[in-house]
């Protein structure tokens, strides 16, 4: 079947602009550049066309993670090594919004899961797993979004269990980054890039729509600038049903 076939298509990618929220790091911290831009011509004595010189951190808006970014996948892949196949791919939904609406630092664990594979089925075969926390909902607000760190995510158990004893290629959340606001104080810190990253398998962040998804029989695309050498992109993504 062709995917122009499919009953239908969904757009699942933050638009991307000036107030687009972007990660926040300790001071003493170089920082992640936001969206910015800069006019080149607009039809006039500068040319005749419309168009901006851009700047913006290769981890902003929705973006793709990939291995080289953290150091435990520091012998990994680059953006413009992933495969195909890893960018189109099968997907699922696991919804926790319920959950993450009772406690903000909610963290998805290995049960949650095993209880959804009970209802649903496996997991996608070497396809990705989509994390719906409701947080899109701050998404146009950066003081909320980024919720002084108090934001959901994975455990430290789950995410080895998944990078590990699952074919999945990557996770995918409506978060700032794949990782909990508080996963610094975990062990290891920070687990979904330690244990995904360093597996060459891929995070994808800052989702949206989530919501109009079912829990399977869909696959996702992905599509990432392929930047050499790049540790990741801001990328449109969608889901075809």
């Amino acid at each position: 079947m062709s995917i122009f076939d499919a009953k239908q298509i969904i757009d699942l990618t933050a638009p991307l602009n000036e107030s687009t929220p972007v990660i926040k790091l300790p001071e003493d911290f170089n920082q992640a550049w936001p969206f910015s831009r800069t006019l080149i011509s607009q039809y006039d004595d500068q040319g005749e066309a419309y168009w901006y010189n851009i700047s913006l951190s290769e981890h902003t808006g929705t973006h793709l993670d990939a291995p080289i970014h953290w150091k435990s996948g520091k012998k990994g892949i680059d953006v413009a090594s992933i495969p195909a196949s890893h960018l189109l791919a099968p997907a699922a939904v696991i919804d926790m919004s319920r959950e993450v609406a009772k406690d903000s630092n909610f963290l998805l664990q290995r049960k949650h899961v095993e209880d959804w594979i009970g209802l649903h089925g496996y997991l996608p075969e070497n396809g990705w797993l989509l994390f719906r926390t409701g947080w899109e909902q701050y998404g146009n607000d950066a003081e909320k979004f980024l919720n002084q760190r108090n934001t959901p995510g994975v455990s430290a158990y789950c995410a080895k269990w998944l990078s590990e004893e699952t074919s999945l290629v990557g996770v995918g959340v409506e978060t700032v980054g794949t990782d909990a606001g508080k996963a610094s104080t975990f062990t290891p810190p920070f687990p979904m890039h330690y244990f995904f990253l360093g597996k060459n398998k891929y995070g994808l962040t800052q989702l949206r729509n989530l919501h109009k998804l079912p829990a399977t029989g869909f696959d996702i695309i992905i599509s990432p600038l392929p930047i050499t050498g790049g540790t990741g992109s801001p990328c449109r993504v969608f889901a075809v049903i």
